[in-house]
């Protein structure tokens, strides 16, 4: 084992944005088999190549590395679920998928985005895992947009951030996050929130992108994080989960965030108390790397657990 914080180099290695993908075959029984893979990537054209990594713990290990092919379904963004079934221990992850066999005999779920049936044309020993490089044989694609994932959650742009709306009545905020703190800016009245604003006619993803740039930092809106609605403002508000890059920021200060969920020292600056309700779930689950999306009003709702 090298000096490297295992922990601290996941982290790292999760900053870079993938699609998600579950992987599928079957076992020297016919059984079919498959789990879930972010570990994905085209190789090349001519032969068609594609890729996919594979723990060497995994207990699919010996029938991928002996077996003759697999197939990678690209999950559309609609199929978190999916995704999550095909990550956690079961007796049979294909109970309640809709799936049919491939031309090359690897399982097809329905409705993804896109789908490689593939021999196996070569494995590659890499470290603690093995890398499957897979021969395309047949492939298909639909309209569906793309299931992505990052920094341990998934990102569903495409039917929660850009359709959530326009017009004067949806406040979006930055959730602007680095090394454990967040970015607070003054709210005008003495206290401090996070940078928000009122959607503009571009829509909630330009907003939030608009919001980043004011303060003069390197981010990139992330998933949506929190969507309520403060009845007494008559007001939606939907809130981004950013990662910051390294630099000062123009406008705001960073403040820190206790691990337990307490208000540490600029906290309790914040007038909105959903707000800062919202920033004590935020400490708690980043503690953990389990995140949610809450989603109700400003005094209750539900949180809907995503990685």
């Amino acid at each position: 084992m090298t000096s490297l914080d295992p922990r601290a180099l996941r982290h790292a290695f999760g900053s870079f944005m993938t699609g998600v993908t579950v992987v599928t075959s079957h076992d020297q029984s016919g059984q079919p088999i498959g789990f879930t893979a972010n570990s994905f990537t085209s190789v090349s054209l001519d032969p068609p190549l594609v890729l996919v990594c594979l723990a060497n713990q995994s207990r699919n290990y010996d029938a991928l590395v002996n077996g003759d092919g697999f197939a990678v379904n690209v999950l559309a963004e609609t199929q978190t679920e999916i995704s999550n079934t095909f990550a956690r221990p079961a007796e049979d992850r294909f109970a309640g998928v809709n799936w049919h066999k491939g031309p090359e005999g690897s399982p097809l779920i329905d409705g993804v985005s896109a789908w490689f049936d593939c021999s196996l044309h070569k494995t590659v020993e890499a470290g603690d895992h093995v890398i499957l490089i897979g021969e395309v044989k047949v492939f298909d694609v639909s309209p569906h947009p793309g299931l992505g994932y990052a920094r341990g959650a998934y990102v569903t742009a495409a039917t929660t951030a850009e359709p959530a709306g326009t017009g004067p009545d949806l406040v979006v905020s930055a959730l602007i996050e680095r090394n454990g703190e967040v970015l607070l800016v003054d709210d005008g009245q003495g206290g401090a929130t996070l940078p928000e604003a009122l959607a503009g006619p571009d829509g909630a993803a330009a907003t939030v992108r608009q919001l980043i740039a004011e303060t003069g930092l390197t981010a990139e809106p992330g998933f949506v994080y929190s969507v309520f609605e403060d009845v007494a403002r008559k007001r939606q508000h939907i809130a981004f989960l950013c990662q910051a890059g390294a630099g000062a920021p123009t406008r705001g200060t960073f403040v820190p965030l206790a691990q337990d969920g307490a208000a540490e020292a600029g906290l309790e600056d914040i007038s909105d108390p959903a707000i800062l309700t919202m920033l004590e779930r935020f400490a708690r689950e980043a503690a953990l790397g389990d995140f949610g999306i809450y989603s109700g009003n400003q005094r209750s709702g539900e949180i809907r657990q995503i990685a």
